[in-house]
C-alpha cells in the first residue's frame, strides 16, 4: 500500500492501515510544503504528525505536537521578546533540533526521517515527497503568505485566492517515491483525506509524482475529507468555498480527475455521480478501531477496481 498523505487526517488513516496490514506493507509519502526553518531550526511538520502518530507518541486531543508535553522552552522564550506565534514544546523540539544538525552535516531528509523511525520502531516506510525545498504560500487578500504564517499566526482567517509551490518545479521525487508508486506488487495508491488544496497538491507538483500516478497499475483512490458537509478539521472546506467550488464530494472528485479511480466518501454523503467507482463508509476516525474500518474500505474499494 502507498499512501499520500499530510496532515493528521492522513496520519490517522496511515495508522489504520499498518494497523491492519502485515509491518512494513505501507509506505507513506508525506508533504513537506509545510516545512520551514523557525528559530534557526529546520521543521517539518507533516512528517513529524505522522512520525509521533505511528510511533503512539501523538497529542490526541490537540492533533500536532507530543504527549505529555512541557512547555517551558516557549515561556522562557517569550520573556525574551521571541516569537511565540509557532509554539515548539520541549520534547518536540529534540526532533527538531536533530533533524537540523544532520541536514547541516549532509544528510537529506529522506535520511533523517528513516533513521527517526528507526529508532521509534516503526515498521511504516515514511517517505518526504522530495528532498528539495518546496515552500506552500497562500494568496490571500492580506497578501501573500508562507503556509504556516497563514495557517497558524493568521489562523486561516484571510480569505485566500490561491495557493503556489514554490521551488516544486525543479524539485524532484525523493527516492523511492516513484518507484513505490509504480510497483507492480503495489496493491492500491491512496490518496488520504487531506486537505486537497494544501496537503495534496504540493505532492502532485512535484514532477514525476503525478506522471508516475498516471502510469501505476495499482488503483488510485481518494478518501474525501468532507463529512456531512464540512471539513472535520482544518480549512478545507473555507478553501473550497473561497475558491467558488461546492464543499461536497463531487469536488473533491472533480480536483483528482485524471489522477484517481475511485473515491470514498463518508456515509452521510447524498447519493450522488462522482465521476468515479465510489463506495461510502462512516469516515470519521476517533479511534483506533475507527481507523482500522477506514482502511478496511479503502482497501475494499481498490480490490473491486483490480478485479
Amino acid at each position: 500500500m502507498v499512501v499520500l498523505t499530510g496532515g493528521v487526517g492522513g496520519a490517522k488513516l496511515v495508522l489504520g492501515l499498518a494497523a491492519m496490514l502485515p509491518p512494513g506493507d505501507v509506505t507513506a509519502i508525506v508533504n513537506t510544503g509545510d516545512d520551514f526553518h523557525h528559530l534557526g531550526l529546520s521543521i517539518s511538520p507533516d512528517i513529524d504528525t505522522l512520525l509521533y502518530t505511528l510511533a503512539g507518541k501523538a497529542n490526541r486531543e490537540q492533533g500536532w505536537g507530543r504527549d505529555d508535553e512541557s512547555w517551558t522552552f516557549m515561556a522562557a522564550l517569550a520573556e525574551l521578546g521571541g516569537p511565540s506565534w509557532f509554539r515548539l514544546g520541549d520534547g518536540d523540539l529534540a526532533l527538531h533540533v536533530v533533524r537540523t544538525a544532520a541536514l547541516a552535516a549532509g544528510a537529506t531528509l529522506s535520511a533523517v526521517t528513516v533513521d527517526v523511525a528507526r529508532r521509534w520502531g516503526i515498521t511504516t516506510q515514511v517517505v518526504p515527497m522530495s528532498d528539495d525545498a518546496v515552500a506552500t504560500e497562500v494568496l490571500t487578500a492580506a497578501g501573500t503568505l508562507p503556509f504556516q504564517r497563514y495557517f497558524v499566526e493568521r489562523r486561516c482567517e484571510p480569505v485566500a485566492t490561491g495557493v503556489v509551490f514554490r521551488g516544486a518545479a525543479d524539485a524532484r521525487p525523493a527516492p523511492g517515491v516513484v518507484a513505490a508508486i509504480t510497483a507492480a506488487d503495489t496493491r492500491a495508491v491512496v490518496i488520504a483525506p487531506s486537505n486537497p488544496y494544501l496537503s495534496v497538491d504540493p505532492l502532485l507538483a512535484v514532477p514525476g509524482i503525478r506522471a508516475a500516478l498516471s502510469a501505476a497499475t495499482a488503483p488510485v483512490v481518494a478518501v474525501s475529507p468532507i463529512v456531512d458537509g464540512r471539513a472535520v478539521k482544518g480549512p478545507t472546506a473555507k478553501l473550497m468555498r473561497e475558491f467558488g467550488f461546492a464543499v461536497d464530494e463531487r469536488t473533491i472528485a472533480d480536483h483528482y480527475a485524471g489522477v484517481i479511480d475511485g473515491l470514498l466518501v463518508d456515509a452521510r454523503a447524498p447519493a450522488a455521480d462522482f465521476g468515479v467507482a465510489s463506495a461510502a463508509v462512516d469516515t470519521l476516525m476517533n479511534d483506533l478501531d475507527d481507523k482500522i474500518r477506514v482502511a478496511h474500505a479503502v482497501l475494499a474499494l481498490a480490490d473491486g477496481l483490480r478485479r
